[in-house]
């Protein structure tokens, strides 16, 4: 049969399922390949290439691995599979890899890391970056709707620790991003902008 268009797309979809088949979204049952296929859109949306896309959907497959030793290998078949430069994306929206232990560094210095490491990140990155951290906002900001600041308990960080980190993301991304994928910055500063305003009523 004759492959399609999306076909590369469609084996990193199967491949990331496989990964995360376990995991569901924070405090909820909703199944965590629901936030990895938000992303890959959201990027597709904004002016992502087939790379992008398929780092979209991979984006937290080394970060969330069940089991720290399997890294290398989760590496490997990125490569292989997807090739380098996928690799380097999923890479760079890495954010704290876990130790053989299965523990990351402390939120706080992971967070500042990771700012510091987007200020000289390749616009590929900061985009498939700015649409994960899209989507997360907006469900922050439906749960803080529906539950409240209650729900900013569910979170490693404080709430005002979430409020900043969000906040710096969006800047950064406003000031970096250009063109069609500058939509993308526009819309977590506003999503960003209703979560403080709700947050600090």
């Amino acid at each position: 049969m004759k492959q399609h268009k999306w076909s590369k797309l469609a084996e990193a979809f199967d491949y990331a399922a496989m990964e995360h088949q376990h995991q569901v979204r924070k405090s909820t049952d909703i199944p965590y390949i629901s936030h990895l296929m938000s992303v890959s859109a959201l990027t597709m949306e904004h002016g992502g290439n087939e790379d992008q896309v398929i780092a979209g959907l991979l984006h937290d497959v080394i970060e969330d691995a069940d089991e720290a030793e399997r890294i290398p290998e989760i590496r490997s078949e990125i490569t292989r599979r997807f090739g380098p430069k996928v690799l380097e994306l999923v890479e760079g929206c890495t954010d704290g890899e876990p130790d053989a232990n299965g523990t990351k560094p402390a939120w706080e210095m992971r967070k500042k890391a990771y700012l510091a490491h987007l200020e000289v990140s390749s616009d590929d990155l900061l985009l498939v970056s700015c649409c994960d951290k899209l989507h997360n906002a907006r469900a922050i900001l439906t749960d803080l709707v529906t539950h409240g600041n209650a729900m900013f308990d569910r979170f490693t960080a404080k709430q005002s620790e979430t409020l900043w980190y969000y906040n710096s993301l969006s800047e950064l991304f406003t000031r970096k991003l250009k063109g069609r994928a500058a939509i993308a910055a526009r819309e977590l500063a506003f999503t960003v902008s209703e979560i403080k305003r709700l947050a600090e009523q």
